[in-house]
């Protein structure tokens, strides 16, 4: 009985305790693999730098990754970096303070990559391409 009640303790324990964090990629070309190691065929290269990935697992030196698409696979470390970094899953206005009452500056793309350099309340600071400004956090994926 003993072990049944440990065993149901660290399986509800597992669940409450999410271990997922966001990452973005190193360079502008990474490999996804198939398995944890650089004997596993290659799935995806990414050819993006600072897309963010959302880790899900570990292995060794490798880091089982997804991406804004639900594509998953496994990347080497030296791969992944922790520059905040998201992707636009709506479109959104860029402004040039965080208010709705500022000037808007520019409309913000779905699957816009944005470097982000601070975050306040439900705002974020952020770079994209030529556009520096707020946008509202809700509509974007990855770290914030």
């Amino acid at each position: 009985m003993l072990k049944f009640i440990i065993a149901f303790y660290f399986f509800f324990l597992s669940l409450l305790a999410s271990d997922d964090y966001f990452l973005s990629l190193r360079n502008d070309k990474v490999n996804l693999r198939l398995g944890p190691s650089f004997d596993y065929p290659i799935k995806i290269i990414y050819k993006k730098r600072y897309l963010p990935v959302l880790v899900k697992e570990k292995s060794e030196n490798f880091r089982k990754v997804q991406d804004h698409e639900n594509n998953s696979g496994w990347i080497h470390i030296s791969q992944l970096s922790k520059k905040k970094s998201g992707i636009t899953i709506r479109e959104k206005v860029l402004y040039k303070r965080p208010t709705v009452f500022s000037k808007p500056l520019a409309n913000v793309e779905t699957g816009r990559l944005l470097i982000i350099s601070k975050c306040k309340e439900n705002w974020c600071k952020i770079k994209t391409e030529n556009y520096s400004g707020w946008v509202k956090k809700d509509g974007i994926w990855g770290r914030l």
